[in-house]
């Protein structure tokens, strides 16, 4: 009988309990970012090295999320960082209002066949989702090395009205945070074109339509 190793991957508390991230990585006072879909761990262990922020993970692969945690103890990071091997769509729900500083997705939507749009990570729902989670003045940085994703990320957050670009576009041509990630790197070293969208949720809601 094959035994998986990665059976005891770390796991969120148990399903239906609202999540704290703060309680996450030990309750202080840190503002909490959130990575979805980390991999293999680069763009988490260079931010922790630059700024002293909180940081969880969300990852979909029980290897990744396993090792990945596991390092981060091993580093020193473990107090305030932490990674869990579990699908953002089902997680962040469970997570309180204006409870995350900045949400970074790198690369992500690997899914290309039809029948694997429903496991999109940027989508309408999801992107409801994200905003309910981040903090006013939070920002939401997405980059990915596929054009056709990046427009369909821009027509999707462009519709948030609790969006707003960061500068005077919300395309930027650098990662602006000190921290790269494995794909982002391997995508500089072969030359290929990255493409970078920085938003912040608005301090102040924009009023709805008036009366007709």
């Amino acid at each position: 009988m094959r035994i998986d190793p990665y059976a005891h991957a770390p796991r969120l508390p148990a399903e239906g309990e609202c999540v704290i991230p703060k309680q996450l990585v030990g309750g202080g006072e840190l503002p909490i970012e959130l990575e979805i879909g980390p991999g293999r761990g680069g763009f988490l262990f260079e931010r922790l090295a630059v700024t002293n922020v909180g940081m969880i993970g969300l990852e979909i692969r029980r290897k990744w999320a396993t090792i990945v945690d596991d390092r981060l103890k091993q580093r020193g990071y473990g107090p305030r960082a932490r990674v869990f091997a579990e699908d953002a769509r089902d997680a962040i729900p469970r997570f309180p209002d204006a409870c995350v500083a900045n949400i970074y997705i790198n690369f992500p939507d690997p899914w290309w066949k039809r029948r694997h749009r429903k496991r999109l990570v940027v989508a309408k729902d999801m992107t409801k989702s994200l905003l309910r989670v981040l903090v006013p003045s939070g920002e939401l940085f997405v980059q990915t090395d596929v054009l056709e994703r990046a427009e369909t990320y821009f027509a999707i957050f462009d519709e948030a009205k609790d969006l707003e670009p960061v500068g005077q576009s919300p395309w930027v041509q650098e990662n602006p945070y000190g921290a790269r990630s494995t794909r982002e790197r391997r995508a500089l070293a072969d030359g290929l074109p990255i493409y970078r969208l920085r938003y912040r949720k608005r301090s102040v809601e924009l009023p709805g339509p008036g009366p007709g």
